[in-house]
């Protein structure tokens, strides 16, 4: 049985980098506490646990004076920076440049906006770290969007300006941006004109997408390797099931089920941008055992 591993999958930049921060800072002998999961997998969590990381939430931050909190790649609001520097948390800031970046745009667009009564939208997931951290560019003004359903509270007469969660798909936010721009000329006879909308995915994650698909096509069954809490990996998977129904997400190489490989001639291995490459290389092979 052919066992493949997916070459353009694995952890995104943004992740690499925090990633690499937090060990170096371990390899010091340095107490690390990570504000949050560092990443949406569990099984890379718990490894950088045992090298003496601890994951903290913000309620702790409070307490941790002359400690060093590492900032995810995720990104953070300006309340979190204004409470460590209260409490005299040494903050190591790990942010994903290109969050680093979006979170200033969003906050621009917030202050031409902000006179005109307009709104700034983000499709994103709501409750989600880095939408946290957009949200509070805006004084948490900002609508956040899932869907179709969610622009309904919006003001369709005033000026709106669009972004995105970096690792959304870029199809839904087509979809929405398509409806504000109608609702928007309903509104007023120049309506659409008032719609500024930013290309804000980052381009790493928006073309996985067809590189997952065009990979899954190869393969008999795809294991699909993903924390559960990865939005990115629930995305990814279902482009895999979409092309191929033989595609199978785990967490970790425990949860395969030798009844996935009977008479199976080839497997093609994936993962999310929050998929550890170490993790995909002990499900290959837990497979290869199987066989």
């Amino acid at each position: 049985m052919i066992v493949e591993i997916d070459p353009n999958a694995g952890f995104c930049f943004g992740v690499v980098n925090a990633i690499k921060t937090a060990e170096d800072y371990l390899s010091r002998g340095i107490e690390l506490c990570c504000l949050g999961e560092i990443v949406h997998n569990e099984m890379e969590n718990q490894r950088l646990q045992v090298k003496g990381m601890n994951t903290i939430n913000h309620e702790q931050l409070s307490n941790l004076a002359n400690k060093h909190v590492l900032i995810r790649a995720h990104g953070e609001p300006p309340s979190t920076y204004e409470q460590a520097l209260k409490h005299g948390v040494k903050l190591i800031d790990a942010t994903c440049p290109v969050v680093l970046k979006l979170q200033e745009r969003v906050r621009k667009a917030w202050e031409r906006l902000s006179p005109l009564g307009g709104t700034v939208v983000i499709y994103g997931k709501k409750g989600h770290a880095e939408v946290i951290g957009l949200c509070g560019q805006t004084n948490n003004q900002a609508i956040v969007v899932e869907d179709l359903q969610d622009i309904e509270g919006i003001d369709f007469s005033k000026p709106i300006e669009m972004f995105s969660q970096t690792t959304k798909e870029p199809e839904m936010y087509r979809k929405i941006v398509d409806e504000i721009r109608k609702r928007m000329a309903l509104a007023k006879p120049d309506g659409a004109t008032m719609l500024k909308v930013n290309n804000t995915i980052c381009g790493q994650v928006s073309n996985r997408k067809p590189q997952v698909q065009e990979f899954a096509k190869k393969y008999d069954v795809v294991i699909f390797v993903s924390g559960a809490n990865s939005s990115n990996g629930k995305m990814l998977f279902l482009a895999c099931k979409e092309v191929n129904p033989m595609s199978y997400m785990v967490s970790q190489a425990g949860e395969l089920n030798p009844e996935w490989f009977a008479g199976i001639q080839s497997v093609g291995i994936s993962g999310a941008t929050s998929t550890p490459m170490w993790l995909m290389q002990e499900v290959a092979t837990a497979i290869k055992q199987l066989a």
